[in-house]
């Protein structure tokens, strides 16, 4: 019995090849019948990603300390059952592009991991990139600062 080696599929041999569609592949063809010089996702060119302008809308904007007395400096309190993905990259983001915020969270379990595969916890994140956190509560010492 003599054995007879698969066929390969036209898209196999493409991936190959490195060509990630039938498209990419025929043109590849076409461009070979031709007699041009080419070459197939070998080049880099870098670009910048155009920012895009956004708006932050903090939970709490705290002006004043309990006696009545007006704050030097605004606090920013933050309340966060949840700690998504974009939401701790967009406070990096305003961190970074307003230093002078003074913004701290208060979250309903800081204890809670960032994702089911990460040991980070959202208070360690806030540690980590320099937040103040508190539980459940806005702590009387921040209102008095």
């Amino acid at each position: 019995m003599a054995t007879t080696k698969p066929r390969s599929s036209a898209r196999q041999v493409g991936l190959k090849y490195g060509f990630r569609s039938g498209l990419e592949e025929s043109i590849a063809a076409i461009l070979k019948t031709t007699g041009v010089s080419f070459s197939f996702e070998e080049e880099r060119i870098e670009y910048v990603k155009p920012e895009r302008k956004s708006k932050y809308t903090p939970d709490f904007v705290i002006t004043t300390r309990p006696d009545g007395t007006p704050r030097t400096k605004p606090l920013i309190v933050e309340t966060k059952g949840r700690f998504m993905t974009a939401d701790r990259q967009k406070h990096l983001l305003v961190k970074r592009q307003h230093p002078d915020l003074d913004i701290r969270f208060v979250f309903n379990n800081p204890k809670a991991k960032i994702s089911k595969a990460s040991k980070t916890t959202y208070a360690s994140w806030c540690e980590k990139h320099g937040f103040r956190y508190a539980k459940e509560d806005v702590p009387t010492s921040w209102l008095e600062e």
